[in-house]
């Protein structure tokens, strides 16, 4: 079917979009005006396969959520701050080396709640710890800049709370509705909206590319390593974190995507609006690497999973 096509195969998808993206930009920057909208779609699509009993449960474990939160917002940024140190004592400008601390510093992506889905994970779980971090971003992220970078950011508190809210919570609520009143066509559903997803994915991957595409091809080779690094370490150390927290399989897996990813486009668009350009380069890297390889990831899973969806 095309649509499992598209959710097995969204990590080579992504890769040959990217490049794509890279070699002619405009074929991804004509998605400009509609990028929100795209990260509506996989929101909408989540909530179609969001099932009623893990939204209760993940709401009647707040402590679960808590931890989460607490581990998305120390693990990557003291990661994001290292990556910096490194960076500068390989001769990476102080405008470059702060752009791994506000990767670091950012929530977690909203592809996550997705990727989440296509591994198997706890998807409400997922769902939660996104929508909280991004809610609590806007005081934790610059002030977390500030005292890691050295540097204050003026982020707008209720134009990104709009934002939140209507790429967000607002698809996700209606998608659930929509499931409600689906019945019997909820299984079909269940197979069409991973692939939505995907592609949804792959057009804002590749977009950040497009969008980058000057500022790409002038990076450093150890700004490329560490983005590699700094997303690898983030999934080892997110799954030894669910460990501690005695969190079963799919939790451990869940957080660990939640670690490992980053929201970089919202990175991105921080560091162009209050610093210098070249400041934007380890988000743009990071935004593509980190959907490859939680896309590779998931499609290693559910191939190990026999009991994981079919759709996928």
């Amino acid at each position: 079917m095309f649509w499992q096509f598209l959710s097995r195969n969204m990590a080579v998808l992504t890769l040959l979009c990217a490049v794509t993206a890279y070699i002619y930009p405009p074929a991804f920057l004509i998605f400009k005006d509609y990028f929100l909208w795209f990260f509506a779609a996989t929101m909408l699509a989540l909530g179609l396969v969001l099932n009623p009993d893990e939204a209760r449960d993940a709401l009647t474990k707040p402590l679960r959520i808590f931890c989460g939160v607490c581990t998305q917002y120390s693990i990557m940024p003291l990661l994001g701050f290292a990556a910096a140190s490194i960076a500068t004592l390989q001769g990476a400008t102080p405008a470059m080396a702060l752009g791994f601390i506000i990767v670091g510093c950012a929530p977690g992506a909203m592809a996550s709640n997705v990727i989440t889905y296509l591994a198997g994970g706890a998807v409400a779980f997922s769902i939660a710890m996104t929508m909280v971090a991004s809610v609590l971003s806007p005081l934790l992220t610059p002030m977390l800049v500030e005292q890691l970078g050295s540097a204050y950011m003026d982020i707008p508190f209720w134009p990104m709370m709009q934002t939140i809210l209507l790429t967000v919570a607002l698809p996700l609520a209606i998608g659930m509705v929509l499931r409600a009143q689906m019945g019997s066509r909820v299984a079909q559903a269940e197979q069409i909206a991973p692939g939505i997803a995907a592609i949804a994915i792959i057009i804002i991957c590749s977009y950040a590319v497009a969008a980058n595409h000057e500022r790409i091809a002038d990076t450093p080779a150890i700004v490329v390593a560490l983005v590699v690094l700094l997303n690898g370490l983030g999934y080892l150390l997110g799954w030894f974190a669910g460990k501690i927290f005695c969190f079963d399989f799919s939790h451990r897996i869940t957080l660990s995507i939640e670690i490992g990813m980053q929201n970089a486009g919202l990175g991105v668009a921080l560091a162009l609006k209050h610093f210098e350009p070249e400041t934007a380069l380890p988000g743009a890297l990071f935004a593509v690497w980190c959907i490859i390889t939680a896309a590779a990831i998931t499609r290693y899973l559910r191939d190990k999973s026999p009991k994981l969806p079919a759709a996928v």
